[in-house]
């Protein structure tokens, strides 16, 4: 018989079990990681598959390919990880007092004492420097770009004490990489990029709304709004809706910059991603359970994969 499995030191709450930060990373930069959240890495991919989307439709739009794009596809990569780890690290700033009231997140470096709030702002600001070095190796039109993003960014952890939409906020947030990714590619901006953009605020909405129903109870207790607490029972219902717009958009965006230069069977193939992204939103709306805590973190996580799925369809496309 085996003893009780032994918990990492300061092991957040819902980090991913056996995570590189517990097992690899040197015991002093622990927690400073796990406010970035590297140990919990889908946000990072969350923020990134949108710039991805919003490469691919630029390449699509002007059947142009650089080694320049190259970077931009690397820069998007690290450029998530850092103004993630920010992103975190100032939410969790903000959120101090409302994290130690909840069963989740009262766990996390600031709210447990492991990171100082003066540790934590001289964190964030090592990372935002970082990203800012990677932004200015873009365009004009994508550095903009990039230095409005910190408005939504700054405003997020504040949305759920005003509105009962954080969520849109959240989206607005972490969606921008599809404007600034196109912009990066070309140094201008197309209305397919836009319309990809609404379409990945509405996809947010689909998966924080899950996300957000494990604190559905700590969140009613301490006043805090969200999407979940909203929409209660009717929460599928909404998510349905999210789902088809947001793919129905996703398609629009596709339309708009492949029939520009690419052929018919290039429209048809590239329009494959949205529809089998899609189908794996359905499958987790057919899974949802509002009570089942493990199975919200489970889909939640699974959205990588959806995000992913659209991108073999638009690389093929543009080799059409």
């Amino acid at each position: 018989m085996t003893g009780p499995q032994q918990t990492p030191e300061g092991q957040v709450a819902d980090a991913v079990q056996g995570n590189w930060v517990d097992r690899l990373a040197p015991a002093a930069t622990r927690p400073y990681l796990r406010l970035s959240r590297a140990d919990r890495p889908i946000g990072t991919w969350l923020l990134l598959l949108p710039c991805w989307w919003g490469l691919a439709l630029a390449m699509l739009s002007d059947g142009r390919a650089a080694w320049f794009d190259a970077w931009i596809f690397a820069g998007c990569g690290i450029g998530a990880f850092l103004m993630r780890g920010a992103g975190c690290t100032w939410n969790d700033i903000t959120d101090r007092d409302i994290d130690g009231s909840v069963a989740r997140t009262r766990s996390r470096p600031i709210p447990s004492g492991a990171v100082s709030v003066k540790g934590a702002l001289a964190w964030m600001a090592a990372q935002a420097l970082v990203s800012l070095l990677i932004l200015l190796t873009f365009p004009p039109v994508a550095i903009g770009l990039g230095v409005l993003s910190l408005l939504p960014v700054a405003i997020y952890p504040f949305a759920k004490r005003f509105t009962w939409w954080p969520q849109i906020f959240l989206g607005l947030a972490f969606n921008w990489g599809a404007l600034l990714a196109w912009a990066a590619h070309g140094n201008s901006l197309g209305w397919p990029a836009i319309v990809l953009y609404v379409a990945g605020i509405v996809w947010t909405l689909f998966y924080d709304t899950v996300y957000a129903h494990q604190d559905a109870e700590d969140d009613a207790l301490i006043g805090v709004k969200s999407t979940a607490r909203l929409f209660g029972e009717a929460s599928p219902r909404w998510l349905s809706g999210f789902l088809v717009c947001s793919v129905a958009l996703f398609g629009l965006a596709v339309v708009g910059a492949v029939q520009a230069q690419g052929s018919p069977l290039a429209l048809v193939v590239a329009l494959a991603g949205p529809w089998a992204m899609g189908w794996h939103m359905l499958w987790q709306l057919r899974r949802f359970d509002a009570e089942d805590h493990p199975l919200l973190l489970r889909l939640f996580r699974s959205n990588r994969d959806a995000g992913l799925l659209p991108l073999p369809f638009f690389a093929v496309a543009f080799l059409l």
